[in-house]
């Protein structure tokens, strides 16, 4: 036993080619308001629902001790999960298309931390993929 039990995830960093680009995705397409900004370590601080997500610039003071960054076929992350409420695919897949954004695949059931529900995945400026996810359907909801 551990003495500690994990309650969400707190934050992700990314490291980003273009800070500016990326940081207009996650606000326009996303909905993320800066929380803090730091220029001069190359790093933006997201508001992403109740959990944050900090974007290092791979050329800044921080994003140059992780190497060069990956080429755009190459990933050590496979995707991140979003869970947005509501999913109205209809109104999202319209939204998406407005802020020209590819979607990959048709809108799918998947498997998640509170049950199988509806999702949609989408793809940032870096190459990053990211799962938009509703909520759980009532027949799959885990126990909490």
């Amino acid at each position: 036993m551990s003495g500690f039990s994990v309650k969400r995830l707190d934050h992700l960093v990314l490291r980003v080619r273009d800070i500016a680009r990326s940081l207009q995705f996650y606000q326009q397409v996303l909905g993320c308001t800066v929380a803090r900004d730091r220029p001069d370590l190359g790093l933006v601080h997201l508001r992403l629902g109740e959990s944050m997500l900090d974007l290092i610039s791979l050329d800044g003071p921080l994003g140059v001790r992780g190497g060069a960054g990956l080429a755009l076929d190459n990933h050590n992350l496979d995707h991140f999960c979003l869970r947005i409420d509501p999913f109205d695919e209809t109104s999202l897949l319209a939204f998406l298309a407005q802020q020209q954004v590819e979607v990959l695949a048709p809108a799918s059931i998947n498997y998640g931390a509170e049950g199988e529900g509806w999702s949609v995945y989408i793809r940032d400026p870096d190459g990053n993929v990211i799962e938009l996810k509703g909520p759980a359907l009532p027949s799959t909801m885990e126990p909490t």
